[in-house]
């Protein structure tokens, strides 16, 4: 079994935004599957399905960013799964703007949610899908840029990588964490 887990913030005021992109891409993957979401004993929205011939187990924790990690470790504790069996899609300043990256572990980048995970798992070996906001030009704090909605055009460029996501997010089921990477980190 899998749990693929988007990172976001819970609420009306947080939905479109940049920081919520990772809601936004376990969205998708529900919307193409038929699945709803429904609220779970851990804090976090959650749907089970088969997808591509795997368990797989979608999570929208509802604990603001910053506390992520307490409904992934539940979780993962509930359902005895390892780390590399769970895949965390986030945003990414640090990463030109609908960039998308699959890394295998590593720091949390300044990243609060990746954080949180880090600490509640007691690991940082878990897959993640990255997608990259570039980082906001000067006077704009990134705080402010991330908690600000996507305009139109990036809502649109974020929009068309959503298959290609999925796209990695099937290889890594199916092949592995190595074919994910090489397939997806070669695009730009």
């Amino acid at each position: 079994m899998y749990l693929i887990v988007g990172l976001g913030n819970p609420g009306q005021q947080y939905t479109g935004t940049r920081h919520n992109v990772g809601f936004m891409m376990v969205d998708y993957l529900a919307e193409k599957n038929n699945l709803t979401f429904t609220h779970s004993k851990w804090k976090a929205l959650v749907t089970k399905a088969i997808v591509w011939e795997e368990p797989i187990v979608l999570m929208k924790p509802q604990t603001f960013m910053n506390l992520s990690g307490t409904a992934v470790a539940q979780a993962a504790q509930f359902y005895k799964m390892q780390p590399a069996n769970i895949i965390v899609i986030h945003d990414d300043l640090d990463m030109e703007f609908a960039r998308i990256k699959i890394v295998s572990g590593g720091g949390d980048g300044g990243h609060k949610g990746i954080r949180s995970i880090i600490e509640q798992l007691g690991t940082k070996t878990f897959p993640r899908i990255k997608i990259g906001l570039s980082r906001p030009s000067s006077p704009v704090l990134p705080e402010k840029y991330v908690l600000g909605k996507f305009d139109p055009a990036e809502k649109e460029m974020i929009e068309k990588k959503m298959p290609f996501v999925l796209e990695g997010i099937r290889i890594f089921l199916q092949e592995g964490i190595a074919a994910a990477m090489t397939m997806i980190n070669q695009k730009k």
